[in-house]
């Protein structure tokens, strides 16, 4: 008794040493860029949901979508507020104009280089001036920034964008993404660039549901009758004005349906797509859209040997929903491999961890082991996804008559998108790469950017009963022949500024689609060839039948956006001045929003004249079936879903300059929720003869020296003796304490022996990083009564 009365004590020293070095982190500077749970505070005059409503309204003819969003602020409070809402986009848009209601007055925006729209914004927000602005933090998401919203102001901000839609098997799908899921980054806050900062955005709980309202509407026209039409993701009303017209409205009842994305897919008469070419004429320049559908695909008997590695996230948003749609899926791809397939399986969350050092034969018993080790997942830690692929890459076959395909199923939240197409593009050679995301609001700009850097095809399941569809499908595609070594010659029409620059492969029965300018009239004939399993194929379109059309204006945009992706995709880590050059003028020639172009809208009336606003960010949902983990990945650190008696204590996020009002208030509110937190998981320990005490150390997170004094308080026997075997990425230790309070035994869960001298030197190696923040371990302390 009086050795337990002991071991409660010591426990409960360490877990007190922890929250102080917690409280400690409020004066470190190494703090990462975490999203955090939204806490409602007291009513202090601040309306800290400015946003009240959604409305989206597009118009969809043939094969391009106009849409038009409006968003309108309110404030019901007493203060004066800037509204920040991070908010996502389709990765397809090209978002040409802006404006901003007050009231009667109408002010139309302006596109401009990021930083002076930034400037202008700043500038009027300090005098008083009511302001809105527009930044691109990524190709699908936006930051709308509204300043100086004075009690009872009602402010409406519309948008505009257009997007090409393109079938696939004759289906096709319009998707209007309505919420942020939050993205892992273990990057250091102080060192990341002003469009990294969206990343700490407050959000809700899981299950709370959307702040603001959504309403949709869609009018789809068709030159061919619609035969099929379905809103797999929300509740609709469809009426019909013929067979080649109808109106989508989002049913009342989905008035809070904004934490999923909403889709439609829908079919026209017809087996075949056909080919086609579109002509737009703006008097200065003319531009085209090609689209061609490929031959059917012809079975083939020989397929050459493959080798597939499945890349399967587990991280903590993946946990509960998303997770279990992965394994159904990746159970249908690996059940369906042939004995002649060789197949790995990798795993990532914080760390990675792969099924075999090499490639096994896809027999029964490999199968039943990959099956084994996937159910046992249960998700939990960040996202670490470009170590991941690294170490995918390193294990794929070099045997150049061997196919490597790579599947990577993720929810993609995370912020190092252009680093992965990079590592693709630089790594490719005889791969291809398939991305399956998994959930209601993926991140479909790192999904549909993988895919066309690693010539495949990206897949989004939001539902389980959409695994074994997708799995047939990529089945399918895998097993036909694609149409390879594609030529176009355009005989007489003279071309320029061709879209993309080289045609891909086609894998699939989805057409291609090419943007260009010409010069000239518009005749000849367009002839493309192309090479299938079952021999050449050869396509015609006679130029002198199509005419250029007003209605086909979107032309412009869509050739200057479908530029502006590749040169953003394709560059350089370190920033090519000649890309950046080229993407700002396409952006403010055709007054489009790049990565470094703006719309800002200033209103010329000084409204708020004694005072500052309050800055507020408008907390988030999380997106349907994410879990709240997802969010505690992020402030925890890599281990965060492991349900051990602290997990619930969070890590702070606090600035390490002086706050703003509104982020002293957020500070609070998250400071107020770490203590609760705390004090609730200490009420849990409890005094049975073994108790395990879990905490996350991470060290952007946590006060270094904070940290280390606990240690040593903790464990004195320790000194610092070199060690050989490092722990790499995120590793759980467990200490094992005697009877007299002392460590007699350091193992890792893997069982590899950590000499116990050496216990600290391994944490400062890989909690205390010195060059790069982030990394994180989960110590398990094991208190044992000498039994």
């Amino acid at each position: 008794m009086k050795g337990n009365k002991r071991i409660i004590a010591w426990v409960m020293f360490v877990a007190v040493m922890f929250v102080a070095s917690v409280a400690a982190a409020e004066e470190s500077s190494d703090k990462t860029l975490s999203p955090y749970f939204f806490v409602r505070g007291q009513d202090d005059g601040i309306d800290r949901v400015a946003l009240k409503s959604t409305r989206v309204d597009a118009n969809i003819a043939g094969v391009i979508a106009d849409v038009t969003v409006e968003q309108v602020y309110k404030n019901e409070g007493t203060k004066a507020i800037e509204a920040i809402y991070v908010f996502p986009a389709s990765t397809r848009a090209a978002v040409h104009a802006m404006k901003m209601t007050i009231g009667e007055r109408v002010i139309t925006a302006g596109i401009k280089r990021r930083d002076e729209a930034r400037k202008d914004y700043e500038k009027a927000k300090e005098e008083g001036k009511s302001a809105s602005l527009l930044e691109q933090q990524r190709p699908n998401v936006f930051q709308m920034n509204v300043a100086n919203i004075l009690p009872g102001d009602v402010i409406k901000i519309e948008l505009k964008y257009t997007e090409l839609i393109t079938p696939t098997d004759g289906v096709y799908e319009f998707v209007y993404p309505t919420v942020v899921g939050p993205r892992y980054s273990n990057a250091l806050k102080a060192d990341s660039a002003p469009s990294e900062q969206w990343v700490e955005n407050p959000y809700l709980r899981k299950g709370e549901g959307a702040l603001s309202t959504l309403d949709i509407s869609v009018r789809l026209s068709s030159p061919l009758p619609i035969t099929e039409l379905t809103t797999p993701s929300h509740k609709t009303n469809v009426s019909y004005s013929g067979a080649a017209l109808a109106d989508v409205h989002l049913d009342n009842k989905e008035s809070r349906g904004g934490v999923r994305d909403f889709i439609l897919k829908y079919r026209l008469s017809g087996k075949s797509i056909g080919s086609g070419l579109m002509l737009y004429d703006d008097g200065a320049d003319k531009y085209f859209l090609m689209m061609v559908e490929p031959q059917k695909d012809v079975k083939i008997n020989q397929i050459p040997p493959r080798q597939y590695m499945f890349i399967v996230d587990v991280s903590g948003s993946m946990n509960g929903f998303p997770l279990e749609i992965s394994k159904k899926l990746v159970k249908d791809l690996i059940g369906s491999l042939r004995p002649t397939d060789t197949f790995n399986v990798l795993l990532f969350a914080g760390g990675s961890s792969v099924m075999s050092e090499k490639a096994l034969p896809a027999i029964p018993d490999n199968i039943q082991k990959a099956l084994t080790l996937i159910d046992r997942q249960k998700g939990g830690g960040g996202t670490e996804l470009l170590p991941a692929i690294k170490h995918a890459f390193s294990m794929l076959s070099q045997d150049s008559s061997v196919s490597n395909t790579v599947v990577i199923a993720t929810d993609g939240y995370v912020t190092v998108e252009k680093e992965v197409f990079e590592l693709i593009r630089n790594n490719l050679g005889n791969t291809n790469i398939f991305t399956f995301g998994i959930g209601t609001s993926v991140n479909r700009y790192l999904l549909e950017g993988m895919a066309r850097v690693g010539k495949g095809e990206p897949f989004v399941i939001t539902k389980p009963e959409e695994a074994p569809v997708m799995a047939d499908k990529f089945r399918k595609m895998i097993d036909s022949p694609v149409l390879t070594r594609i030529g176009v010659d355009f005989g007489q029409l003279k071309t320029k500024d061709i879209e993309p620059e080289h045609v891909p492969d086609v894998m699939s029965n989805r057409p291609i689609a090419v943007f260009g300018k010409y010069s000239g009239e518009p005749e000849g004939t367009v002839v493309i060839k192309g090479q299938t399993g079952g021999g050449p194929v050869t396509q015609k379109i006679d130029i002198g039948k199509v005419k250029p059309q007003k209605v086909n204006s979107a032309l412009k945009y869509l050739w200057a956006r479908d530029r502006i992706a590749r040169l953003a995709d394709y560059n350089r880590l370190g920033q090519d001045s000649a890309i950046v050059k080229e993407v700002t003028e396409l952006g403010l020639k055709y007054s489009l929003l790049t990565d470094y172009t703006s719309f800002v809208a200033v209103d010329t009336e000084v409204r708020l004249k004694d005072g500052k606003a309050v800055t507020v960010k408008q907390p988030l949902p999380l997106p349907e079936g994410v879990s709240d983990y997802a969010v505690g990945a992020n402030t925890f650190g890599a281990s965060a879903g492991r349900a051990d008696a602290l997990r619930a204590m969070p890590m702070p996020t606090l600035p390490s300059s002086p706050a703003s009002p509104a982020s002293q208030a957020e500070t609070k509110a998250k400071k107020a929720h770490e203590q609760e937190a705390a004090a609730d998981a200490l009420k849990k320990v409890e005094a049975p003869s073994v108790v395990e005490l879990t905490k996350l150390v991470t060290a952007s997170e946590i006060n270094r020296s904070a940290v280390e004094a606990a240690i040593k308080t903790a464990m004195p026997a320790l000194n610092t003796a070199a060690i050989t075997n490092k722990l790499k990425g995120t590793s759980v230790i467990k200490i094992t304490i005697g009877q007299d309070g002392k460590v007699t035994k350091a193992e890792r869960i893997n069982g590899s022996i950590v000499n116990v001298e050496s216990l600290l030197v391994v944490l400062k190696q890989t909690v205390f990083p010195q060059t790069q923040g982030g990394a994180a371990i989960t110590v398990t302390l094991t208190i044992s009564d000498g039994t």
